[in-house]
């Protein structure tokens, strides 16, 4: 079984970067409370701790 993260957005991407916005579009995740399932390899914990005071993972699974 591959190894997966639950991520779900904590903050508004209201006056934030343009970058972060879009990695949070990236992620799946564009309205407030949002949770997404997503592997857990390194370039979406990249895109995770780019964006980590808008984002918090509830759950590792796997």
């Amino acid at each position: 079984m591959a190894k997966t993260i639950v991520v779900k957005q904590i903050g508004s991407p209201i006056r934030r970067p343009k970058d972060q916005r879009a990695t949070l579009i990236g992620l799946g995740l564009n309205k407030m409370h949002r949770t997404r399932e997503l592997p857990d390899t390194p370039s979406v914990r990249g895109m995770v701790s780019k964006v980590s005071h808008m984002v918090t993972i509830i759950e590792e699974r796997g």
